[in-house]
C-alpha cells in the first residue's frame, strides 16, 4: 500500500513540474505574438527609389583619380580664367551655356567645359555654410551642390543613356565636404530633407526625363522662396510629369516615394492646391505615372 501511495505522489510531482514547464514555455510565445501585433500596427512609409546610408568617413588613402581622369577628356575652355561677381553668377553663367530653358541638358557641351564644373565644385567644397548661415543659405547651397554633383557623376560615366546605367549612382562617395566624403543620397536624405522644405524635390534633379527640369539659374538665398515656388508650379503644370484635374490625379512617383514630406502641413491635396490653378477635390482619385529614367538631354 505504501508503495502505491509513493507511486501516486511521484506521478503528481512529475505532472506538476511538467505543467509548470508548459506554462513557462508558453510565456515567450505570448510575448512573440504581442510583438507581432505591435509591429503590424507600425505605419509603413513608402521607400525612396534608392537606399539611404549614414555619412561615413573615407580612408585618407582614397584616391578619386582612380575613378576619373579629367585630363583625358580634352576640354576646349577653362572657365577659371573668367571673372564673376559671385559664385552664384558663375554657376548661372555655366548653366545657361549648357541647359535649355526647358531643362534639357547638353552633356556634350558640359563635357567640354568639365574644368569649369570642377572649378565650381572645388569652390563649393571650400565654402561650406557655417552654423550662422540662414536656412535659405543652406538650402540654396545644397540644392546647387546636389545638381552640380549629379552632372559631375554623369560626366564621369558619359556617354550613358540613363543614370541607372551607373553602378549604385546615389551611393558613390566621390566628393569631400569638410571632413566627410558625401554621396548624393547623403545630401538629399541626410541634409536637404531634414530641413523640412518639401519643395526641394522640384529643385534637385536626378538627370532623368521624369525628374523636374534642371533650372538654368543658380538657386540663391535671396530669391529662394520665389525660385522654389516657380519650380513647384512648373513641375505640377507639366503634363509629362503630372496630370491634374478636379477629381483625378495622375502624379509623379515623387509624391509616392516621399509622401510624408508633403503632409507636414496638411494632406497631399492641401499641398497641391497651393501650387495648381485647378481646385482639386479632397476626394479626387489618385494614381502614379511610370517614371522615365532616360537621361534628361
Amino acid at each position: 500500500m505504501k508503495q502505491i501511495t509513493l507511486f501516486i505522489l511521484l506521478v503528481l510531482v512529475t505532472a506538476c513540474g511538467s505543467s509548470k514547464k508548459v506554462i513557462e514555455s508558453s510565456k515567450p510565445t505570448e510575448k512573440v505574438e504581442k510583438d507581432v501585433v505591435e509591429k503590424s500596427e507600425v505605419e509603413i512609409i513608402p521607400e525612396a527609389p534608392y537606399e539611404t546610408e549614414e555619412i561615413i568617413d573615407i580612408p585618407d588613402n582614397y584616391n578619386p583619380n582612380q575613378i576619373i581622369k579629367p585630363d583625358s577628356l580634352g576640354f576646349h575652355q577653362d572657365l577659371t580664367k573668367h571673372t564673376f561677381d559671385s559664385l552664384d553668377d558663375f554657376w548661372t553663367n555655366f548653366l545657361q551655356k549648357n541647359v535649355s530653358d526647358n531643362g534639357n541638358v547638353n552633356y556634350e557641351s558640359f563635357r567640354k567645359d568639365f574644368k569649369g564644373l570642377q572649378y565650381y565644385i572645388k569652390f563649393l567644397q571650400d565654402s561650406l555654410p557655417n552654423n550662422n548661415a540662414s536656412k535659405e543659405q543652406k538650402l540654396a547651397y545644397w540644392i546647387n551642390a546636389y545638381n552640380a554633383l549629379t552632372i559631375d557623376l554623369i560626366l564621369r560615366n558619359y556617354p550613358i543613356k540613363s543614370i541607372k546605367d551607373i553602378d549604385k549612382p546615389w551611393d558613390q562617395r566621390l566628393w569631400k565636404f569638410g571632413e566627410k566624403w558625401l554621396n548624393l543620397n547623403d545630401i538629399e536624405h541626410q541634409i536637404l530633407r531634414k530641413m523640412d522644405e518639401p519643395r526641394i524635390h522640384f529643385a534637385i534633379v536626378c538627370a532623368s526625363f521624369s525628374c523636374p527640369k534642371l533650372q538654368n539659374k543658380a538657386f540663391t538665398a535671396s530669391n529662394l522662396e520665389a525660385q522654389l515656388t516657380e519650380a513647384t508650379k512648373d513641375f505640377l503644370a507639366d503634363s509629362d510629369r503630372n496630370e491634374i484635374s478636379q477629381n483625378n490625379l495622375r502624379l509623379s512617383k515623387i509624391f509616392k516615394w516621399f509622401a510624408k514630406d508633403f503632409k507636414t502641413d496638411g494632406s497631399l491635396i492641401d499641398f497641391l492646391n497651393k501650387y495648381t490653378e485647378v481646385e482639386i477635390s479632397s476626394k479626387a482619385k489618385k494614381s502614379f505615372k511610370d517614371y522615365n529614367w532616360d537621361l534628361n538631354d
